[in-house]
Parts: structure tokens; C-alpha cells; sequence
């Protein structure tokens, strides 16, 4: 047995801030935090709406709440943030061919938008 002590390089904690690379990583990670917030508020809501019309109202007023809207925009923007950021990358994961020809990148992005308002489009008008 060696009685050399093996090297150990320090990790600081704000290693991520010394890149662009990884700040840009963190900033996109970090979006989940409000969304956290907003599915719990919302779970909150499928529980008043359970228990009835009081609880209801009592959750609608909190909803309300100018610290929730403002919650629940920035979940907003953070999920729009993280859409685009995955779908800018999807031509370079998965990159598609039709007749042997690769689908330009932004044709491939602006088709998931696409997607993403006719769902939204559909659900709006159901609701």
C-alpha cells in the first residue's frame, strides 16, 4: 500500500459561471424551478375544486395574487425558453431525410412550433 495521497483537484461552486457554455446550461436547468411551483399550484386547484365551491374560490383568490401571476408568467417563460432551446436542438439529434435529402434545421423548428400553437389552438378552442 502507497502512502501517497491522491490529488484531488477543487471544485468551487460556482464552476458553472466561468463558461458561457455552462452558465447558458444553468439558466436552462433553472427553469424548472418555477414550473415546480406553478404544477403545485395548480395540483392545489384540482384539490379545491374536490372539496368545493368554497375551497374553489378561496384558491381562485389566491391564483389572484399578484406574486402567483407573476410565478406563474415567469413558469410561463421558462417553459417557452426550454421549448425553444429543445427544439433548436432536435435537427441535430435527430436529423431527417426525405428523398435522400436532409430537411433544412429551421423548417424542422418552425414545424414544432407549429405543432405546439395548433395543439394550443385546440385546446383553447375546447376549453
Amino acid at each position: 500500500m502507497s502512502n501517497r495521497k491522491p490529488y484531488v483537484r477543487e471544485m468551487k461552486r460556482t464552476w458553472w459561471s466561468e463558461h458561457p457554455f455552462y452558465r447558458f446550461y444553468m439558466v436552462r436547468e433553472a427553469t424548472v424551478l418555477p414550473l415546480i411551483l406553478f404544477t403545485l399550484f395548480l395540483t392545489a386547484g384540482l384539490g379545491s375544486l374536490v372539496m368545493g365551491e368554497a375551497a374553489w374560490n378561496g384558491w381562485m383568490s389566491f391564483m389572484a395574487n399578484p406574486v402567483v401571476i407573476a410565478i406563474n408568467i415567469v413558469a410561463l417563460a421558462g417553459s417557452l425558453f426550454h421549448a425553444q432551446t429543445f427544439f433548436s436542438m432536435m435537427p441535430q439529434v435527430m436529423p431527417i431525410k426525405l428523398k435522400g435529402k436532409k430537411v433544412d434545421k429551421t423548417l424542422i423548428v418552425l414545424a414544432q412550433w407549429a405543432a405546439v400553437a395548433a395543439i394550443s389552438l385546440i385546446v383553447l378552442i375546447l376549453v
